[in-house]
């Protein structure tokens, strides 16, 4: 199996193993879908922290509103009654009111954060030191344990407009929002490597050769953006044992410099002709004007 090294510009994300023969269309689609899933993950459980502390998100038009507002407004959150957590809720104000205030217990805001945890872990970036390729089955584990943890703390579900339930159902909107920028769609996926794009009609064979145990870094990105920077020549790490080494035949050349003091030569016991004068009653002569 081939084994591919995805990066985002200069930043890892993960590994995916492949062959030689497959389609770059089928590989970028593949490609694309575990990176964008990945973020799905990571925004769900952005949200999930805030659910475990602040209940579950107010409609649209009672966010950032203050208690006096909604009750000049007469605004009403039908919701609040119908989605109550396992085991009653606590009441923590949400302070910048994007959420109803009323939290999951301690122990019901322990099941979703240990599953976050998990969930996390699972698609980490970690796991490429550990040399773990990841598939789009570890992907979706991830969101089913995230879905699992929200039905067990809220079995009457979320509201229709809750972040989480919108990311579960594909229907999340990041129109204007940092996470847009990050996500890329299927169709306007590219993948990079050794600054030449791969073209979707060919194989991957056609850029690497048939030898099935090669690893390469592939680079994906928006369509448009051009070429990305090529990789290094020396990698990360080779780069700090070279530094390292440097560092440390240095310090020995100035030990060796400050060891190779050679003063001594001007004093009188490291003269070799110093028993010769004495014999000649040569010492302790002085030339000069008396």
């Amino acid at each position: 199996m081939v084994q591919l090294h995805v990066k985002r510009g200069e930043e890892s994300q993960f590994l995916f193993h492949t062959t030689v023969d497959v389609q770059i269309q089928t590989l970028t689609q593949q490609v694309s879908g575990i990176y964008n899933g990945r973020l799905k993950v990571d925004r769900i459980c952005s949200e999930m922290s805030e659910l475990a502390d602040h209940g579950i998100s107010l409609p649209p038009n009672m966010q950032g509103l203050t208690d006096d507002q909604i009750i000049e407004l007469k605004l009403q959150d039908e919701w609040q009654e119908r989605c109550i957590p396992s085991g009653g809720a606590e009441f923590r104000k949400d302070e910048i009111g994007r959420r109803n205030g009323h939290a999951p217990n301690e122990k019901m805001k322990d099941v979703l954060k240990k599953t976050m945890e998990e969930a996390k872990a699972l698609i980490s970036k970690k796991q490429i030191q550990a040399n773990v390729c990841l598939t789009m089955d570890m992907v979706q584990e991830a969101l089913d344990q995230l879905r699992g943890a929200v039905m067990i703390v809220y079995p009457m579900g979320l509201p229709p407009h809750d972040p989480i339930r919108m990311e579960f159902e594909n229907q999340e909107d990041l129109a204007g929002t940092q996470a847009s920028l990050q996500v890329i769609p299927d169709e306007e996926a590219q993948l990079w490597w050794a600054s030449k794009e791969l073209q979707k009609d060919k194989k991957l064979q056609d850029y690497i050769g048939k030898n099935e145990k090669t690893k390469i870094v592939v680079k994906i990105q928006k369509r448009g953006q051009g070429a990305p920077a090529r990789e290094p020549l020396v990698g990360e790490d080779e780069q700090k044992k070279m530094m390292m080494h440097y560092y440390r035949r240095q310090e020995e050349l100035k030990k060796l410099e400050e060891a190779d003091d050679d003063t001594y030569l001007q004093s009188e016991w490291s003269d070799r002709q110093a028993l010769k004068r004495q014999f000649q009653g040569l010492t302790n002569i002085k030339w000069g004007p008396k």
